[in-house]
């Protein structure tokens, strides 16, 4: 993976965390009536998830600043990924949970595939 589709990959992450970020933190009740889900008893709850996503965006627009120098940022937002896909996927096969959650789990394996591919390709890649 060349600089540029791994700055382009950090930016799309960091709009994508951003988004969902400030969408559950501004209007959660909105959503969780969207997909008819019962929200939890409190909206913190889904707030201070939600200004994670927005810290985690925050960090990946710095990788995408210079993703080699930025590199050792990289496996936090594997992480964060890792996390999320485990959560909901461990959930999915043994309890159940409601279908709103599976496909942001499916859109952080794809970006936990290409974040490790960045992470490998950075390793290698000279600073111009």
């Amino acid at each position: 993976m060349n600089i540029k589709l791994v700055r382009v990959l950090f930016v799309i992450a960091g709009i994508y965390d951003g988004v969902l970020g400030l969408a559950f933190f501004f209007m959660p009740k909105n959503i969780f009536a969207w997909y008819a889900v019962e929200p939890p008893n409190h909206v913190g709850y889904v707030q201070f998830p939600a200004l994670l996503l927005i810290l985690f965006a925050a960090m990946f627009i710095r990788i995408a600043s210079d993703p080699v120098k930025n590199r050792e940022l990289i496996p936090y937002g594997c992480g964060l990924k890792v996390a999320y896909c485990g959560m909901v996927f461990y959930y999915q096969v043994t309890s159940g949970i409601p279908e709103m959650w599976i496909p942001f789990a499916w859109a952080d394996l794809a970006f936990l595939v290409l974040f490790v591919l960045a992470w490998t390709s950075t390793g290698t890649l000279v600073k111009r």
